[in-house]
């Protein structure tokens, strides 16, 4: 053994020296799943085509028994099991308790991990297909030590131990035929569960880079059912641009696909540097691969949030959301922020435009969950963790059941998010299409609705009667680009949020403003458009404004996108504490919020 990983067994032992004895009572197991009193996913209505767009709700980043840290960490469920759990039927969580969704979703897709794909469930035989019965009896007994002292045994030092034995079986030719297996069972699974007009099912994956544990991890998700034999993987190559070309490659074929950076949070600035993979130059051939390779980004899921850093913007004060900047590595480093997080990628974009006419991050940008459960833990109050033996119960969420922070991060972990998206209809080429120009926005968990036009010369009434058709006709949806007008006034910005039915209120409307001066130097300002701070704290239920800039100036390059954000409520560890019967932990209340794709303004 290493003498890293003694290192962190001995400090896990130190911890378990210092966990509290005795036993703690924890609800999660008060409840047993029955597959008999299962409840199936509810009959839906199949949803009618629309040429202003219907808002469709989905997660894009679901992992399921196939992913090896997944299967590793307790998970047993299959695809099958994760669209079950999407369009809204009971599963069950890996330590043995039902989980159901407050609300179906529209479309999702299981991106499990291409590399080792299926091989530590298949190693470990059918006789281990369901999780491990001592580390179970010991969280459903309330034993603290008694379950750190198995976790550290029969997890972390199979983890450690099997590094390098992992990859020499994984080289061997006979076990090709097990990711194989698993990837057409990912297929097989995306296809049974496709009901288009009702729920869209994606075929997907992860390519899971993690150069010196730098994270650049991206889901793949295609437009139909023509898909490779077999994903290209980290394996093949670390570097996201061969995974670009090897896309590039993929559609020449017919094989349409996006890639969806996560995580840039913990990349440690290599997700948006201002060069090349290789260190070098960015160009435009640079730029136009990685834009059509990669419209969109996610900025809000369980490992954190990635649209700002306080940092980053000091002048909003509400980008101190759900951060997580720690890498995930064994030594918990700081990850660099600069190059790490959408805002400062889009204000880089925008100084690439100015200096070298091509924009290398003009991207939208989406929530997912990345739930390891193969389930979408979004929901505050149903939130069930992501990795069952590491957060699947109240107890260990909060660190009653957990031998040491450095070693367990989950307390920065958050429920979050999903994906929106304004499509004409429920289908994989609509959803598709959408995402490709980027009429999409990203929310924590909330059903808030959200539209962002721009245009020039709209209507004084534009807002008035059915004004969607004059929206589009006029102007652009979020995700659309301006190109420079005749005149020097600013363009008209209309921004439309509603509550979400089963949420709270509205507390603010903003934009968040992005440009260049003549120098080329990017700033940002966020602009509150309706604050209901000092007035009706209560927040409304509906939040609506049309507004123009001030300070536009046509010969600059520009970007805008909004924020809806809600009253505070509790955050999930709060829900979690009231059932342990202890103090919150802080933040005890967040403010949950929605932000979208932006829209770009081009001088002439």
């Amino acid at each position: 053994m290493t003498t890293g990983r003694l290192s962190v067994l001995a400090m896990g032992l130190m911890g378990l020296v210092l966990a509290a004895c005795g036993k703690f009572q924890d609800p999660t197991f008060e409840e047993v799943f029955d597959a008999d009193q299962a409840e199936p996913p509810p009959a839906r209505e199949m949803i009618a085509h629309s040429p202003t767009r219907n808002l469709f709700w989905g997660d894009l980043h679901v992992h399921t028994a196939l992913s090896y840290d997944a299967y590793t960490f307790g998970t047993r469920a299959l695809p099958d099991d994760a669209y079950t759990f999407m369009k809204g039927g009971t599963i069950e969580h890996a330590l043995g308790y039902p989980i159901r969704a407050s609300r179906p979703l529209d479309f999702g897709a299981v991106t499990d991990h291409a590399e080792y794909l299926g091989i530590p469930r298949h190693l470990a035989g059918e006789g281990r297909d369901m999780p491990d019965a001592k580390l179970l009896d010991a969280l459903r007994d309330g034993s603290p030590i008694r379950f750190s002292a198995l976790y550290l045994r029969r997890v972390l030092g199979d983890l450690g131990a099997s590094d390098h034995a992992r990859q020499a079986r994984f080289d061997r030719v006979e076990l090709q035929h097990v990711s194989t297996s698993a990837w057409k069972r990912i297929i097989d699974a995306a296809e049974r569960h496709n009901d288009p007009g009702r729920f869209t099912a994606f075929i997907g994956y992860e390519w899971s880079s993690t150069p010196e544990e730098r994270h650049l991890h991206r889901n793949v998700i295609y437009r139909s059912s023509a898909v490779p034999s077999y994903p290209f993987s980290s394996l093949d190559s670390e570097n996201p641009e061969d995974l670009w070309k090897a896309l590039a490659h993929q559609r020449e074929q017919g094989m349409e696909a996006l890639a969806i950076p996560h995580n840039s949070n913990v990349s440690d600035g290599l997700m948006f540097r201002a060069s090349t993979y290789a260190d070098e130059s960015l160009d435009a051939d640079y730029a136009d691969l990685r834009r059509r390779s990669e419209p969109l980004v996610e900025i809000f899921q369980v490992k954190g949030t990635s649209e700002t850093h306080p940092s980053l913007s000091p002048h909003d004060d509400l980008a101190n959301f759900e951060i997580m900047d720690e890498m995930l590595s064994r030594d918990v480093q700081p990850s660099q922020v600069r190059g790490s997080y959408a805002r400062d990628a889009l204000r880089t974009g925008l100084e690439f435009a100015h200096a070298s006419g091509f924009n290398p991050f003009e991207f939208g940008v989406i929530g997912s969950s990345d739930s390891h459960n193969a389930s979408s833990a979004s929901e505050e109050d149903n939130y069930h963790g992501k990795l069952p033996l590491l957060d699947g119960s109240p107890a260990q969420r909060l660190g009653i059941a957990y031998v040491s922070e450095r070693i367990f991060r989950v307390r920065a972990y958050g429920a979050a998010g999903l994906v929106a998206v304004w499509a004409e209809e429920n289908t994989r080429e609509s959803l598709f299409r959408a995402m490709r120009r980027k009429e999409t926005y990203a929310t924590s968990g909330p059903r808030i609705s959200l539209r962002f036009f721009a245009g020039w010369e709209y209507p004084d009434d534009l807002l008035d009667g059915d004004w969607l058709a004059r929206a589009y006709a006029g102007g652009v949806p979020m995700g659309g680009t301006l190109h420079g007008h005749a005149g020097l006034q600013s363009p008209d910005f209309v921004v439309v949020a509603l509550k979400d039915a089963l949420g709270a209120n509205l507390h603010r409307l903003q934009l968040v403003k992005a440009w260049v001066d003549e120098a080329g130097t990017s700033h940002e300002r966020v602009i509150d458009l309706i604050d209901h701070e000092g007035t009706d704290q209560s927040g409304a239920s509906s939040l609506s404004t049309r507004w123009q800039d001030p300070e536009f100036d046509a010969a600059l390059h520009a970007l805008y996108y909004a924020r809806a954000v809600e009253v505070p409520t509790p955050r999930y560890s709060t829900y979690d504490a009231i059932k342990m019967g202890i103090e919150p932990l802080e933040p005890a209340m967040i403010q949950e919020r929605a932000v979208s794709s932006a829209i770009w303004y081009r001088p002439r």
